[in-house]
């Protein structure tokens, strides 16, 4: 019976050691990666409805300076601006890390 009850303390203690050491810190990580992926998708969302309002702009309000050969321009301003966006968020990415 002793030994019954040593054998069930010990499983009892790995459960425990496995919910903490393991069930925790998954916990603290799945939140972690959902709450980035929730603010990459609103991040993208704006940059792309940013960049559409940026090349609407252009084609509207420059008055036909960019008509006939030259409206590719409003475009390449466009992916000018998002190549920059893109570089300024290439930087911050190994400034922080998992903490």
């Amino acid at each position: 019976m002793a030994r019954r009850q040593g054998v069930a303390e010990v499983v009892d203690l790995i459960k425990a050691y496995v919910r903490q050491e393991l069930l925790g810190p998954l916990r603290g990580a799945g939140r972690w990666v959902s709450m980035g992926l929730a603010g990459s998708v609103a991040l993208v969302v704006g940059v792309i409805l940013l960049l559409l309002s940026l090349l609407r702009a252009l084609q509207t309000e420059t008055r036909g300076a960019f008509d006939g050969n030259w409206s590719w321009i409003p475009y390449l301003i466009a992916i000018g601006a998002l190549a920059a966006v893109i570089a300024l968020l290439l930087r911050q990415v190994g400034k922080r890390g998992l903490r």
